[in-house]
């Protein structure tokens, strides 16, 4: 692990395109099973739930037809809107820190493509998503149900402001950078809980932080250097 966060990594948002591509599903699988190993295995993640969802899930699904010989490449690739999809090192990184279980409920602010949520939604037992773009939401919630993903839950709305509907949670990923950590999100974390964020300047560097809630009290730890996109507000 130590090595792992030590190594910078790129991560923007993401986008959902569906339709047919020319490679075979097998062929797809394989691409997700050398990914793993050469990516993600290889730069520190362990989590065998993570490695398993990130085996599984279709990172071609979640990507423009012009970007799908890129899908299984370790980087963030154009979705459109001016986001990303997110690279898949950075979305196991994420997912791992939070220590995912089976019967958890996870928050994430920045739905993008669906392809993070995807990911939680193989390890977890429900998924809560905000996406403040509304093109970006609808697309997602077209592909979760194309997928199959019945324990993903959308909306389009203020990630500022969380879900306090479905709160707490026990966990919440956030896939964009305010510049302070957003009190709603602290508030609808469950005691014990775990945040990882990206804290910091839009188009600067920033750091990813975890955050936790022991005994009522927050706790944060800074892991590493990123660069994610601006944390959308609304007005």
């Amino acid at each position: 692990m130590e090595q792992a966060i030590m190594r910078p990594a790129l991560f923007l948002f993401s986008v959902l395109v569906t339709g047919l591509y020319p490679q075979d599903e097998d062929t797809f699988a394989k691409r997700r099973a050398d990914m793993v190993r050469q990516q993600i295995e290889q730069r520190g993640v362990r989590d065998q739930a993570t490695l398993d969802a990130l085996k599984t899930v279709p990172r071609h699904r979640f990507v423009p037809a012009d970007q799908v010989e890129y899908a299984y490449e370790d980087r963030p690739l154009p979705i459109g809107y001016g986001q990303t999809i997110s690279q898949p090192y950075i979305v196991a990184f994420m997912t791992e820190v939070v220590q995912p279980e089976d019967d958890f409920k996870v928050l994430e602010i920045g739905t993008g493509s669906g392809y993070q949520a995807a990911v939680l939604a193989e390890i977890v037992q429900q998924v809560y998503s905000v996406e403040i773009v509304e093109e970006l939401h609808d697309r997602a919630s077209t592909l979760f149900e194309d997928l199959g993903y019945s324990n993903i839950t959308s909306t389009s709305a203020d990630g500022y402001f969380g879900w306090e509907e479905h709160a707490p949670y026990d966990a919440i990923i956030v896939t964009a950078a305010p510049e302070y950590i957003p009190p709603p999100l602290i508030s609808q974390l469950k005691e014990n809980g775990k945040m990882i964020i990206p804290v910091g300047s839009p188009f600067r560097v920033q750091n990813l932080m975890l955050v936790e809630k022991k005994d009522g009290k927050i706790r944060t730890k800074t892991l590493f250097p990123v660069m994610f996109v601006p944390f959308t507000k609304g007005h």
